[in-house]
């Protein structure tokens, strides 16, 4: 096998063998394909697609190509969570302490950010002391020890997808309904975990911005998921706005703390976080048969942050992978109001925008080794339906420097549409559930 030629077979609309597939990815990972030519192969993917075939022989290629986890010894379900990025989205922080604290094992291994969105390990990364690093035998430490652990892949685990996962984030072929579900996939399969629950976003800041496409990936996922003898089901979600009212990493985590410390919003609008997290965690917990129904699994789940569980779990698990003081998450230098330029109803926010705002900032990576400020990002005020007046603070930028400022207000006016009239129509948070492939 050459990668050129296998370059060339796709870029013309071929179909790669089972075998070529898992050669390629072997291939990769020892070092004898170099990034420039993966790179050429993910385009050329992107542009041309893999088959279903291809996408599960990729999938298991890339799982197989580093150590399995064998969970066999610990005791009780293991399930998990995956969403597929967007912006504000930082609901992992907030469903695995709770599913942890109802008693079921949550080994989680997560990503950085892709794109314009951000990444759970750099949310996680804002905790002083905080390791996402772990090794196999750390990782199954702090399992045995709290019941849940959120880490990123060990060199031992999936390094084929830890390897294109970096490539796809600086190269443009993150938006491959494949690609994505292979990385996925393979990571999740390869925690050794019974059941899997996936959020699948849709809208302006998902990468599947049309919920067909949207739709198409999660059934992709759910049938991978079928296929490899696991339980899995998928939710289908809004990202036509910011998840919660923050964006930026740090700024992120405080809210993840005052969702688990039981507080609400008393706007509706603003309670999508908290919404959301209890859904994915009934599910969770219904998959992973720790409730008969997910009405159970949601009074499970609401139950477990009124009585403080959920957050004593989320600290004991922060303390066992390094971060003991939560109080010294990073604050920015500056603070800036971002104004309505019109009066009227805020009737659309192209959120991927405002991702890209966080990066001018500084609060993402344009190219492999860039490094990240999370102190960095802004305070949401107005959402979705909301009513404005001209010059009242729509969201408040937090930043370092005054380098990123006027790109990302300038992103922020993009963002924002203001009209007379309020949006006709009504957001629906859940859009479908798909169950079977």
């Amino acid at each position: 096998m050459r990668p050129v030629d296998l370059i060339r077979q796709k870029r013309d609309g071929g179909e790669h063998s089972p075998e070529e597939i898992s050669s390629l990815i072997e291939y990769f990972v020892r070092g004898d394909v170099p990034d420039y030519q993966m790179s050429a192969w993910m385009m050329a993917v992107l542009w041309r697609r893999l088959s279903n075939v291809e996408t599960s022989a990729l999938t298991e290629a890339m799982m197989r190509s580093g150590s399995v986890l064998d969970l066999s010894e610990l005791p009780g379900v293991k399930v998990d969570k995956h969403s597929t990025g967007g912006v504000g989205d930082k609901t992992s922080l907030i469903v695995v302490p709770i599913v942890a604290a109802g008693g079921l094992i949550v080994p989680m291994i997560s990503g950085r950010g892709l794109g314009h969105t951000g990444g759970t390990l750099d949310k996680l990364e804002s905790m002083k002391g905080f390791n996402v690093n772990l090794s196999t035998a750390e990782f199954m430490r702090v399992l045995k020890q709290t019941g849940a652990v959120m880490a990123g892949q060990t060199a031992e685990l999936v390094p084929a997808d830890k390897k294109m996962y970096a490539l796809r984030d600086v190269t443009g072929t993150v938006e491959n309904a494949s690609l994505i579900c292979a990385s996925i996939m393979s990571k999740k399969l390869a925690e050794g975990v019974d059941a899997l629950v996936l959020d699948v976003k849709t809208g302006s800041g998902a990468f599947m911005k049309n919920q067909e496409d949207a739709e198409y990936l999660a059934k992709m996922m759910v049938a991978t998921g079928r296929t490899m003898g696991k339980n899995v089901a998928a939710l289908v979600t809004d990202m036509n706005q910011p998840l919660g009212c923050t964006v930026g990493h740090s700024l992120e985590v405080r809210e993840c703390l005052h969702v688990l410390g039981g507080h609400r919003h008393p706007q509706p609008q603003r309670e999508d976080l908290r919404l959301l997290s209890v859904e994915l965690a009934a599910w969770m917990f219904f998959l992973g048969g720790r409730v008969p129904s997910v009405e159970e699994g949601r009074k499970l789940a609401e139950e477990l942050i009124t009585n403080g569980k959920a957050l004593a779990k989320f600290r004991e698990i922060c303390q066992a992978q390094g971060a003991s003081d939560l109080s010294s998450l990073p604050s920015a230098k500056f603070m800036t109001k971002f104004l309505a330029a019109d009066s009227g109803f805020i009737t659309s926010i192209q959120c991927e925008k405002i991702g890209l705002a966080n990066l001018a900032l500084g609060g993402g990576r344009s190219k492999q080794g860039d490094i990240i400020d999370h102190a960095v990002g802004f305070g949401l005020h107005k959402k979705l339906g909301h009513a404005v007046k001209r010059g009242e603070k729509i969201a408040t930028v937090h930043h370092n420097t005054r380098g990123g400022l006027p790109e990302a207000m300038i992103l922020l006016g993009e963002a924002y549409t203001i009209e007379p009239e309020p949006p006709g129509e009504t957001r629906v948070l859940i859009k479908k559930i798909i169950e079977d492939p």
